[in-house]
């Protein structure tokens, strides 16, 4: 069906396509002709048009000056170009003028009706056949959720969930939307349950198999590229979903290809301070807090807790008898950032190159504290959305196409993600108990466990124990820890924020990509 689209077609021949023109109107569709340019855009001035068929050879002005006027003077309306010429710099021309379609007569009807379906009634057929796909995969990754038993079946899970969730986003079809949030929340359940089984088996080395996790990936994913005299870059995204970068990699497309699209699992903590620094250090949190205890700060320490990544860097090459020459910079303002394009040739002579940038993790921090930026990304769409506004733009960018051009290798990742919490969770603790809204450390703290992930003992998950009778608490799924003082005000600040240190795919579950330039 038509469902009211209205057509402009102006031709100096029009009498001789009425065929189409009823053709159409069977269809449901309403026509409104035109024999020259000026006659168009008097049309289009009393009346409401949704697409205009064009043609490009007409008395007075020509049909690409009447799309100029046509462009000038409405809003954005899809025009398709109609021209007997096959001259390939009239339809340079014409493509140039950013039309949306190109006919060469003699046109069909069923021509006619596949470019109206193409450019007016597109939305609506996507999103049905999206539906409909989905609603197969539906029933395809409930099986997968029961039957899941590895690591790797729940990476496959997630990245088939990301898929889905990026392809439902314009979606006008709100129920299927609903049943596959609804759907991804049973799976963010269910991977809890999974992690909360698995993780200090892995940690201590009890599994058959087991992930590649925080302490673990650059040896596994970027030690074996290393080369003397071959220079390579590890850029890190703080708090980098696996969606964010999916929404990100078709930017890159032109300029990369991708050999490697990995997966990782973050430590516990799901936070920098933890994650990050495992990351650089190669080692879990308590072994660093013991083998470099100047390189370390816990949770209730005055300073910086990622000062020393630089640090425990060069430990970890050193270790692992990596005799290259490594550079490390942190990204957090815009001036920084110009001044670190400014000087990337002199670090091609490097062989490491790693660069830090926290602009996704300040945008989550501004988020929850900013109510303009909390109206920008107020769901997962906007946060996605916003993210890749943000790197189109972005110095980065600008300086991964420098490379792509230099023919370097780039390596993509990040320490941890995020999620949209909903869900508070009651906790009583003293005023020594760390801020986080998805993990709590410290001692007497009260909670109702049955809610929550807890390490009695520190030891168990490396962790570091600041005092004799500490314990971590974690929140899975969409939970956040809420005080009972002023709850009310504590839970309305805080629900729908992106805040991350729990157990979620998306907190747990992050990328690691190796990028090769083309």
């Amino acid at each position: 069906m038509s469902q009211n689209i209205t057509i402009l077609w102006a031709d100096d021949e029009i009498e001789l396509l009425k065929p189409h023109i009823i053709f159409l109107e069977t269809r449901g569709y309403r026509v409104i002709t035109a024999k020259s340019g000026n006659e168009a855009i008097e049309e289009m001035e009393n009346n409401i048009v949704d697409i205009v068929f064009l043609d490009e050879n007409m008395p007075g002005i020509s049909g690409l000056e009447t799309i100029n006027l046509i462009k000038t003077k409405f809003a954005p309306i899809p025009i398709v170009m109609i021209t007997k010429s096959e001259e390939e710099q009239i339809m340079d021309d014409a493509i140039g003028a950013n039309i949306k379609d190109y006919l060469i007569k003699p046109v069909n009807p069923n021509q006619i009706l596949h470019c109206l379906k193409k450019h007016t009634d597109h939305k609506r057929i996507i999103t049905e056949k999206r539906s409909s796909d989905y609603q197969q995969a539906f029933r395809n990754i409930t099986m997968k959720l029961m039957e899941a038993r590895s690591h790797e079946d729940w990476i496959n899970i997630y990245k088939e969930l990301v898929f889905w969730e990026t392809e439902l986003e314009n979606s006008t079809d709100n129920h299927i939307i609903d049943i596959f949030y609804a759907q991804k929340e049973e799976a963010n359940l269910s991977f809890s349950k999974f992690i909360t089984k698995n993780y200090l088996q892995w940690i201590n080395g009890k599994a058959d198999e087991k992930p590649i996790m925080s302490h673990t990936i650059l040896k596994e994913s970027l030690f074996p590229y290393l080369r003397e005299n071959e220079s390579s870059f590890l850029i890190i995204i703080d708090n980098l979903r696996y969606d964010q970068w999916k929404t990100i990699q078709a930017l890159m497309s032109d300029y990369y290809r991708v050999e490697k699209d990995e997966i990782y699992f973050s430590i516990l903590p799901s936070v920098t301070q933890y994650a990050r620094n495992s990351l650089f250090a190669g080692l879990l949190p308590s072994e660093i807090e013991k083998k470099y205890p100047d390189l370390w700060l816990n949770e209730n320490d005055e300073g910086n807790k990622n000062d020393y990544e630089n640090e425990l860097l060069g430990e970890y090459l050193r270790r692992y008898g990596k005799k290259i020459k490594h550079s490390y910079s942190k990204v957090l303002n815009m001036d920084f950032a110009r001044k670190l394009n400014d000087r990337l040739f002199s670090m091609l002579t490097n062989e490491l190159n790693v660069i830090i940038y926290n602009f996704v993790d300040m945008f989550s921090h501004a988020h929850t504290d900013v109510d303009i930026v909390r109206e920008l990304a107020e769901d997962e769409i906007s946060y996605r959305s916003i993210t890749a506004s943000w790197f189109e733009h972005s110095s980065l960018f600008d300086m991964l196409k420098y490379l792509a051009e230099k023919k370097i290798r780039v390596f993509l990742t990040t320490d941890h993600g995020s999620i949209q919490i909903k869900n508070p969770v009651r906790i009583i603790g003293d005023k020594e108990t760390n801020s986080n809204l998805r993990y709590k450390v410290g001692r007497n703290l009260n909670v109702n466990e049955k809610e929550i992930y807890v390490i009695s003992n520190p030891k168990d998950a490396y962790l570091p124990r600041l005092n004799i009778t500490s314990k971590y608490m974690f929140t899975y799924g969409d939970k956040f820890f809420a005080y009972p003082n002023n709850y009310n005000y504590y839970v309305n600040h805080y629900k729908n924020t992106f805040q991350h240190g729990g157990i979620s795919m998306e907190e747990i579950m992050v990328p690691f990509i190796t990028l090769n330039p083309k």
